[in-house]
């Protein structure tokens, strides 16, 4: 999402209509009571935004449509022209998000035979912001029977400072369809990464197929190490689920340690394939994804 400066306040007010302003330093709502302790409170830190957005697709018998799109707090959620059949949105960043403190989730669904794409304007900037509380990005993902998602975000970058929990929580029909990709990359250029860890839960038909947790940055162990990044300051991965893939039997080893490299793996429990990288910049990272993707629908998928 695109980042953009935020107003200089540090408290957030909700009106009737669920829009958020700022509120100045020390101030107290008109006609506040003058009770002890008062002041003290007004000059506590803020605790961040809180907001969910939710986005639902929908098949109407001759195409997919999209009837429910909330946006809410830092995310604006635009509808694009649709590519064939399937229904496009673009997450836009209406502030600098997250932010200390801050809660963010997204609510995308993909109802039975829908086919959606969901992408977002720029990349998402973890900072640390006005307190040292961590904030949470909270991503769930519903895909219904012979439905479609692809979610393909820009990547997330965690500045020096920032800390940043970040879930994904996917469920899957049996029937289902997914293209999830995710990209990190560990600190701007000349500065070390802040705390990031990511975990990502996809079930299918009500049974886990995967549930994996990473953890990178200060408060991690080894995590720049060789059995980890080695050295490397881009990583990510790349999921996609097809009940007509036909599966590997081994996987496949792409690029080399010094530019990067990728494994391309089959999961245990379902017709799912995972491309996890790493690589020294972005732009290598998914161009290795990418060599994954075109590898995975070699294998027989409808990415």
């Amino acid at each position: 999402m695109k980042a953009v400066t935020r107003p200089p306040t540090v408290d957030l007010a909700k009106d009737g209509g669920g829009a958020r302003h700022p509120r100045s330093a020390g101030a107290r709502p008109p006609h506040a009571p003058d009770v002890p302790g008062a002041a003290a409170r007004a000059s506590d830190p803020p605790s961040g935004v809180h907001a969910t957005a939710r986005l639902r697709a929908t098949h109407n018998g001759r195409t997919t449509t999209v009837p429910l799109l909330h946006s809410d707090g830092p995310f604006h959620l635009r509808r694009l022209r649709p590519r064939g059949d399937r229904a496009r949105v673009c997450v836009l960043g209406a502030m600098s998000a997250p932010l200390g403190g801050d809660r963010l989730a997204l609510d995308i669904t993909a109802e039975a035979r829908a086919r959606l794409e969901v992408v977002t304007a720029a990349a998402t900037i973890a900072l640390r912001g006005p307190t040292t509380d961590p904030a949470t990005y909270d991503v769930r993902l519903t895909v219904g029977e012979d439905a479609s998602l692809h979610w393909l975000p820009q990547p997330l970058i965690s500045a020096h400072g920032s800390t940043l929990h970040q879930t994904y929580r996917v469920e899957l029909a049996g029937t289902s369809r997914l293209l999830l990709r995710e990209e990190q990359c560990l600190g701007r250029t000349a500065e070390p990464p802040g705390h990031l860890s990511t975990r990502l839960t996809v079930r299918r038909d009500g049974r886990p197929i995967l549930d994996q947790h990473t953890a990178y940055g200060a408060g991690a162990p080894a995590w720049d190490g060789p059995a980890v990044l080695g050295g490397h300051r881009a990583t990510g991965q790349l999921l996609l689920v097809d009940p007509e893939l036909a599966v590997p039997p081994e996987p496949v080893l792409l690029g080399d340690p010094v530019r990067g490299h990728c494994a391309l793996a089959p999961l245990a429990d379902g017709p799912a394939l995972l491309a996890t990288a790493v690589a020294p910049t972005p732009a290598r990272l998914r161009h290795l994804l990418d060599a994954a993707l075109a590898r995975a629908c070699g294998a027989g998928a409808q990415p």
